[in-house]
């Protein structure tokens, strides 16, 4: 409640949570960051709110600039105008870093009962672990180490204590990725290596890495760089921070919390212990915890569908920054896919032609049908990969199955087919990479589609000369009209005004106004 002062503000094209309040009540939609390599004329809005890069649009005298470069303009045209200022929030906090486990880096201090604290020489670094440690006692198994802890203090050479306490691993892990640039050398880092290879490009984490382990890293380099170390102030250029993997918990009726793969269905939807026949009922759905026993054994999953498979459904049930609910459900429709797209190669819809054939310059409708869906498909799958858009890259794929497995006949049948076939090879193969070997071996290949180029599209084939667009009335999509490319506003109105479906919502009506958006939608308002 105490955020914001009271207006409401809604950005459904850029906000998920804004995105679907507009789904449920029909709201109009208007994208205003336009993706890269996307066409402001055919881009839209989906299921999914676009929070990438690219340029503003449909945003005034913010049009054509990067969404840094607008934030920043719009920041200064407040300063100018005298409603808003340029501020900084921080919320940092202490950070504990002492932990009381046997795992983790030694804290290299001693404590004297005559000198206090003292830290251990630099020539008695680095401080070990011991290697027969015991873990039956709870609590700090260091502390209850017979040996370990005791040493001599290095200022008075009395008896003293070592500090049990371990460092965080966090600790360790704030600067890894520099010790990666030189590995072969007996230092912790080589700040020239470090300075020719970080920052790391993309970086891939947890929600609990966004606000920890990255805040950590990126305050290990600043001290690194601010004690000339090194040249490098930030560690990662890009970050991404993907969802949790959810299942259905289950509890037995002695309360205790049940692994799936030993849950089981009567005849009337009842579920029991497989093993010993206790009722079962199903709880929330929670991210997977060993506690709570809601786990999938990926062993299992691997031996019975194929790593493939449960690589294809997790990159395909969900955006990767959300939740994924794991069923059985959607492993059984990906290994459907698997067998689909295998036996397009094996038993192909249409007759191949030879490795190498040459396509002509003129072809059959349906042969350029299916050539213009191949080219559009690497320009989409491309897109969606490099901005780690999987899901929707595996949508596309569908798409282009389903087109591959259309009839097909005349001119050029056979090469478009190939081509087709070994560019659906090449781009699945990231994320099905052992079937795509089989695939393209089963088309004739004898090197590895690892090592193939990724496939180029052709932009001839990525546009069409007209396009389809919905036409709304009063909010809601009434019906569809299909226009050229150029066309007119005024033509775009009168074709929108001429179907008998949008007709029937606005008869007897005043038409209040009618928007277009050239390439994208007409909206009638009526009343």
């Amino acid at each position: 409640m105490d955020y914001g002062t009271g207006a409401i503000f809604a950005c459904p094209a850029g906000d998920q949570r804004d995105l679907d309040f507009a789904r449920k009540y029909d709201l109009p939609v208007l994208p205003i960051v336009l993706p890269d390599g996307e066409d402001a004329a055919e881009f839209d809005i989906g299921d999914e709110a676009y929070t990438g890069p690219g340029k503003l649009y449909n945003s005034r005298f913010l049009d054509g600039m990067d969404t840094d470069t607008a934030k920043a303009t719009m920041i200064d045209r407040a300063e100018a105008e005298g409603w808003g200022e340029r501020t900084v929030n921080f919320r940092l906090r202490d950070w504990g870093v002492s932990r009381q486990r046997y795992w983790g880096t030694p804290i290299p201090f001693v404590h004297c009962d005559d000198c206090g604290v003292v830290p251990v020489p630099s020539e008695q670094l680095p401080v070990k672990l011991p290697e027969d440690v015991s873990f039956e006692k709870p609590g700090n198994p260091l502390d209850h180490h017979p040996t370990w802890k005791n040493t001599s203090c290095p200022s008075c050479a009395k008896p003293a204590r070592r500090e049990t306490d371990t460092m965080d691993t966090f600790v360790d892990s704030s600067w890894y990725f520099s010790r990666f640039c030189t590995l072969d050398d007996d230092v912790p880092f080589d700040g020239e290596a470090v300075d020719q290879w970080l920052p790391v490009k993309q970086y891939i984490g947890g929600v609990e890495h966004a606000i920890l382990h990255l805040l950590y890293a990126r305050f290990f380099m600043r001290a690194l760089n601010f004690m000339g170390q090194t040249k490098v102030t930030e560690p990662f250029e890009g970050l991404f921070t993907q969802g949790m993997v959810n299942h259905v918990t289950y509890k037995d009726s002695d309360d205790q919390w049940v692994f799936p793969e030993i849950v089981r269905q009567r005849d009337d939807g009842s579920l029991f212990r497989g093993d010993t026949g206790l009722d079962v009922s199903a709880g929330r759905i929670e991210k997977m915890s060993k506690s709570k026993k809601n786990v999938v054994d990926p062993d299992d999953i691997i031996d019975q569908y194929g790593a493939d498979t449960a690589r294809w459904f997790v990159l395909s049930d969900s955006p990767p920054e959300r939740d994924l609910l794991w069923t059985e459900a959607g492993i059984e429709g990906a290994w459907r896919f698997t067998q689909r797209v295998y036996r397009m190669v094996t038993e192909p819809p249409h007759p191949v032609g030879a490795i190498g054939t040459e396509i002509p310059d003129t072809v059959s409708d349906s042969a350029l049908t299916l050539r213009k869906m191949t080219h559009k498909t690497i320009v989409g799958i491309t897109a969606d990969i490099e901005h780690l858009h999987f899901n929707k890259a595996v949508a596309r794929m569908y798409e282009f199955a389903n087109a591959i497995g259309a009839k097909l006949n005349g001119s050029g049948a056979d090469a478009v087919m190939r081509e087709a076939l070994e560019t659906l090879t090449i781009l699945i193969s990231p994320m099905m990479p052992h079937l795509a070997e089989e695939m393209w071996a089963a088309l004739g290949h004898k090197s590895l589609v690892s090592n193939a180029a990724w496939p180029k599209a052709l932009e001839a084939l990525t546009t069409d000369d007209s396009i389809t667009i919905g036409v709304q009335v009063n909010g809601k999509v009434r019906d569809t009209i299909e226009i050229t490319k150029d066309m007119a506003k005024e033509d775009i109105e009168a074709l929108a005004m001429a179907s008998e479906k949008v007709n029937s919502f606005i008869d007897g009506k005043t038409i209040r106004k009618v928007i277009v958006v050239p390439g994208r939608i007409v909206n009638i308002v009526a009343n």
